[in-house]
């Protein structure tokens, strides 16, 4: 029979390893890949030029986050964990950007079709290699 001193030390073990669970699961996994100019007009915000954030990070919904058009404006955290092209993530950045467009409905054609969202140039470059085509990538609504 356990002692009650053995089992108040084992609630905090099972207290961490509960925290570790829950936080890892706040983010989801996906795929990301580019497209470049021209952003205008797009599916959220048509023409206006001051839809696009100061740091040019934004991105294109793919249809499992475009939710009818509600995810225009919507602000992602963004991080690279692999990609085809060996070494294209950069270790430990994270981005935020925010939704303009619809994937579907992009006036430029993206690196790769098919993927969760399409960055813009800047965001992409931001978290791995430009040149990668495509990225898995980490993400999470803020």
């Amino acid at each position: 029979m356990s002692s009650p001193l053995s089992l108040l030390l084992q609630w905090p073990s099972f207290f961490l390893i509960l925290c570790q669970i829950f936080y890892a699961s706040q983010a989801d996994l996906g795929t990301a890949s580019q497209y470049s100019p021209p952003y205008t007009p797009s599916a959220c915000f048509g023409s206006d030029s001051t839809q696009f954030p100061s740091s040019n990070f934004f991105a294109a919904a793919s249809e499992g986050i475009w939710d009818d058009g509600a995810a225009c404006g919507r602000q992602y955290l963004i991080s690279c964990i692999s990609s085809v092209l060996p070494k294209a993530c950069k270790p430990g950045e994270t981005i935020q950007i925010k939704i303009v467009d619809r994937a579907q409905n992009l006036t430029s054609t993206p690196t790769r079709q098919g993927t969760t969202m399409v960055l813009s140039t800047a965001a992409l470059a931001a978290i791995a290699d430009s040149n990668a085509l495509s990225l898995n990538i980490d993400f999470r609504q803020v």
